[in-house]
């Protein structure tokens, strides 16, 4: 792996419990991700992953346990709050405006970060135009950095969906997060864009130092880019560790045989 550091925990979860209805989509799971690494979470299809996700995003909120970000305490995040205090995320359909531009697309990801009221941004005066230009002058970078140049002025819904996801990565990183979540950013791509994929979710975590919590369902993949996982089974935690522990552990073993892996 890279010349990175790996840090101190930066988020910890505890005893988190999620229910809809009388279904338990998480049970007393608890697990931690540490500032730097990439840590994923795998399991079986209705493993509840992308619940997991959620909860650590503030779109669910769980009915037991607590999230400590950054040592702070608290029952549930909300997603602003959650935006604001530097926790990113990218979603397994992806959300993107599909009439609009690649850059207009990862402007909007700057969005959080402008000060300038609506009004002075409408008429663009004094401080609104420097921090446009600032803004925009980032936006550059990540295009640059996810080699995307050649479709800036592109409507998204008109690129190839690897593309698309691509332009779903450079939006979020728009955000400049210490805390990215990506929801199995290479489902539906071939294998040179898995590896594409691959490659920049690794500059992203060495480069900008971005922790990554990650979902995905390629197992290759997993253990070739995590530095820890942790693996859900029908709500419950069965594994956690390194690549090669989870590889080894029976449970884990048993959970993917047993399902159409």
């Amino acid at each position: 792996m890279s010349g990175r550091k790996i840090g101190d925990v930066i988020l910890d979860l505890n005893n988190i419990s999620l229910s809809f209805g009388g279904v338990k989509a998480l049970q007393n799971i608890s697990f931690n991700v540490m500032e730097h690494e990439v840590r994923a979470i795998i399991g079986p299809n209705g493993a509840g992953k992308s619940s997991m996700l959620n909860v650590i995003n503030g779109v669910y909120h769980p009915q037991e346990g607590e999230i400590i970000f950054r040592g702070e305490h608290r029952r549930d995040m909300d997603t602003h709050q959650a935006a604001e205090q530097g926790i990113a995320r990218t979603f397994q359909n992806i959300a993107l405006f599909k009439g609009m531009s690649v850059l207009d697309n990862i402007m909007t990801g700057r969005n959080l970060r402008m000060k300038s009221n609506l009004f002075m941004q409408a008429l663009w005066i004094g401080p609104a135009r420097r921090e446009e230009l600032e803004h925009r002058q980032k936006v550059e970078e990540i295009i640059d950095f996810l080699e995307i140049q050649h479709i800036r002025k592109t409507p998204v819904g008109r690129l190839p969906y690897g593309l698309q996801k691509r332009v779903d990565l450079a939006r979020a990183l728009a955000m400049e997060p210490e805390v990215l979540l990506l929801d199995e950013p290479m489902a539906g791509m071939n294998v040179e864009e898995k590896q594409d994929m691959c490659r920049f979710i690794l500059d992203v975590n060495d480069q900008f130092g971005t922790t990554i919590v990650l979902i995905e369902h390629d197992m290759g993949v997993v253990m070739d880019i995590s530095d820890r996982v942790v693996v859900l089974d029908y709500g419950k935690k069965i594994g956690d560790g390194v690549p090669d522990e989870v590889r080894a552990n029976p449970e884990v073993i048993s959970a993917y045989l047993g399902a159409s892996h």
